[in-house]
């Protein structure tokens, strides 16, 4: 081999380093920007939303509430304040009632189901329907009608609560 060839070939081994730690520093750059990509800071996550149409937006409240159980529905309380109860006439004035109310009053062993019927049934939120439980005795609906107090009063026992109709 001539010594131009020599030098020809060592410039094309030096080349084809240059060119291989280029890409390395390309590969390790874009893992980077990758990695920033994926943590989101606050201001892009509200960015983000702001910048959806009002379907996509809702799809992604679907999704919220399917995947963490959770509802973005504002719901409205409708319970008795304590020492409202309605009193209890004879069985004459009972069966003359159109409006009752569907009081709680133990839960029995199965508290996280009788959390779900109530939240079922007053459509309250997690917060609200544990501590309409962990207060019992509690007024969980008021004036209804008798068969909607009798469905309600069903399940709640299916679950194991104690209800009582008033």
């Amino acid at each position: 081999m001539s010594k131009a060839q020599t030098k020809e070939a060592s410039e094309t081994a030096k080349e084809k380093e240059v060119a291989k730690e280029k890409e390395v520093t390309k590969e390790k750059e874009m893992a980077k920007e990758k990695k920033e990509k994926a943590k989101l800071t606050k201001e892009q996550f509200f960015g983000h939303l702001d910048s959806l149409t009002v379907l996509e937006l809702a799809d992604y409240i679907k999704e919220f509430e399917e995947r963490y159980g959770v509802s973005a529905a504002a719901a409205p309380v409708a319970l008795a304040a304590p020492g409202a109860a309605v009193p209890q006439g004879d069985a004459q004035a009972e069966e003359a009632k159109s409006e009752f109310t569907v009081v709680l009053k133990s839960v029995g062993e199965k508290k996280i189901n009788v959390i779900k019927t109530v939240r079922e049934v007053t459509s309250l939120g997690l917060k609200e329907a544990k501590d309409l439980v962990d207060s019992a005795p509690k007024p969980v609906k008021e004036n209804i009608s008798k068969e909607e107090a009798e469905e309600i009063k069903a399940k709640f026992e299916s679950v194991g609560a104690e209800i009582e109709l008033q």
